[in-house]
C-alpha cells in the first residue's frame, strides 16, 4: 500500500510474511497464493505492499539463479503484489516449534550473517518495482549480549563496513538503494535505540542505520519522541519501522493479571520481560521467567515481548502498547517530512496467542492481517497522508 505525504514523498506500508513460515523458494511462492494475494483482496486493492522474509536457503536460490529472480517478480506482479523492503533478522528456522534464542544467530561477528544480508540486498535490488529505487533490508542488532566479548564486536563492526561498501557497489550496478537497518531489541547488545547511536555513528555510512520496531521500543519503555530526537540529532537514519505492539500489564502484582500474563508465556518464541524502577530498566530473557516468584519487581507495569495483534488488544485486566505505536508512527510520518519511508506491520505471534485467540484457518488469518492493514491505514489517513491507488 502507498500513500503520499503532504511533502510529495512516498511513504510504503507492508506485512511481514515471517508471520508464514517458509524455508524454501517453493515455500515462498505457496504463500503469496495462499496468504498475501487473499489478504489485498480482503483489502480491496490492487497492490498490497510485502515485507518477505527469505530464510537462507530461498535467499540463496534466487541469489544464485537469475531465472528463479525473474520468476518470484513475475509471480509478484501476477499477484498485485510488491516488496520494497525484506525482513532479514531470523536467518532459518523461525517457523520451527522451538525458536528462542535461535533467532539470534549467525550475528554480525559470524560471516553468514554479513553473507545472508548481502544476498538480500541483491536480491531486493531485483524485486524492486520499477518506479521505485530505494530498498530496506532489517536486521540483527549485532548479537544477543552474551558470548559478545572486544573480538567479537570488532569483528560485527568490520562486517557492517564490509556490508556498506557492498551497498555502494550495488547501487553504482543497478542503480537500487539498498539500506540496512540495525532492530534494536530487549536483550540484544543493542537493546535500545540509545544503544545504536555509538556503533552506527562509529560505521558512519547512511546506508546502515536503525529499524524502529515499536513494539520493542515499548518493551524497553522508551519515549518515541526522545529516542527518534535522538536518532535525528545523531544523523542515524531511519531505515524503515516495524509497527507492532506489545503486551502490557499495569498492576502485575495482583493474581489475576498474571494468571492472565501466564496464558502468553508459550514455548515457540522468547518473550523478553521489563519494567521500570528508580534504579532503571529492570527484566527477565522471557515472561515465564518474570513469572516466577519474586525475579521481577511488581511495584511498576510489565511489558512483554510479545506482538500482540494490532486491533486486538487483549482482554482486560491486561492491554496492548498501542498508544505507543500511534505516537512512534506521528513522530516518524507526521512532520513536515517523513523520518522513514517504508513501514512494515510484524505480527508474526498470531500461532503463538492464547488458543482461543488464535486463528484457525487461512481465511482467518488473512481476515486479521487486512484488520491491522486497514488500522495502520486509518493512522496514516489521520496524519495527513493520502492512500495512492
Amino acid at each position: 500500500m502507498r500513500f503520499r505525504h503532504p511533502d510529495g514523498s512516498t511513504v510504503h506500508l507492508a506485512y511481514c510474511t515471517n508471520v508464514h513460515p517458509a524455508e524454501t523458494l517453493d515455500g515462498v511462492l505457496a504463500q503469496l497464493r495462499e496468504h498475501c494475494e487473499p489478504v489485498r483482496r480482503r483489502l480491496g486493492r490492487d497492490r498490497l505492499g510485502i515485507g518477505l522474509w527469505l530464510a537462507k536457503d530461498a535467499a540463496h536460490a534466487l541469489v544464485t539463479d537469475p531465472a528463479a529472480l525473474r520468476g518470484l517478480r513475475t509471480e509478484l506482479d501476477a499477484r498485485g503484489l510488491e516488496v520494497v523492503t525484506l525482513n532479514g533478522f531470523p536467518y532459518e528456522g523461525f517457523g520451527a516449534e522451538e525458536v528462542k534464542y535461535r533467532v539470534y544467530k549467525p550475528d554480525w561477528a559470524d560471516a553468514e550473517r554479513l553473507d545472508h544480508t548481502t544476498a538480500l540486498a541483491r536480491v531486493l535490488a531485483g524485486l524492486l518495482p520499477d518506479d521505485v529505487t530505494e530498498g530496506s533490508v532489517s536486521t540483527l542488532p549485532l548479537a544477543w549480549r552474551t558470548a559478545y566479548d572486544d573480538t567479537r564486536a570488532a569483528d560485527a563492526h568490520k562486517a557492517l563496513a564490509t556490508l556498506a561498501e557492498r551497498l555502494d557497489a550495488l547501487q553504482e550496478l543497478t542503480g537500487r538503494s539498498i539500506r540496512i537497518g540495525l532492530e534494536p531489541e530487549p536483550g540484544c547488545i543493542v537493546e535500545t535505540t540509545t544503544d545504536a547511536i555509538a556503533p552506527l555513528t562509529a560505521i558512519g555510512h547512511d546506508r546502515i542505520g536503525v529499524c524502529v520496531d515499536t513494539c520493542h521500543l515499548a518493551t524497553s519503555f522508551e519515549d518515541p519522541h526522545t529516542a527518534l530526537d535522538a536518532l535525528t540529532a545523531a544523523r542515524v537514519p531511519v531505515v524503515k519501522s516495524q509497527l507492532s505492539a506489545a503486551l502490557h500489564a499495569e498492576h502485575p502484582h495482583l493474581p489475576e493479571v498474571r494468571e492472565a500474563l501466564a496464558a502468553f508465556d508459550e514455548p515457540r518464541f522468547l518473550h523478553q520481560t521489563r519494567t521500570g524502577t528508580a534504579a532503571g530498566l529492570r527484566g527477565t530473557d522471557d515472561l515465564g521467567e518474570a513469572l516466577k516468584g519474586d525475579s521481577l519487581p511488581e511495584a511498576s507495569p510489565w511489558r512483554a515481548h510479545f506482538h500482540v495483534p494490532l486491533h486486538a488488544a487483549p482482554a482486560a485486566p491486561l492491554t496492548s502498547t498501542l498508544p505507543v505505536l500511534k505516537d512512534a508512527l506521528t513522530r516518524l510520518v507526521g512532520g513536515p517530512h517523513p523520518l522513514t519511508h517504508h513501514l512494515e506491520v510484524e505480527t508474526y505471534t498470531w500461532q503463538a496467542l492464547p488458543p482461543e485467540l488464535r486463528p484457525r484457518t487461512r481465511a482467518q488469518l488473512a481476515d486479521g492481517i487486512a484488520a491491522e492493514l486497514t488500522l495502520a491505514r486509518d493512522l496514516l489517513t489521520d496524519l495527513g497522508l493520502k492512500e495512492l491507488p
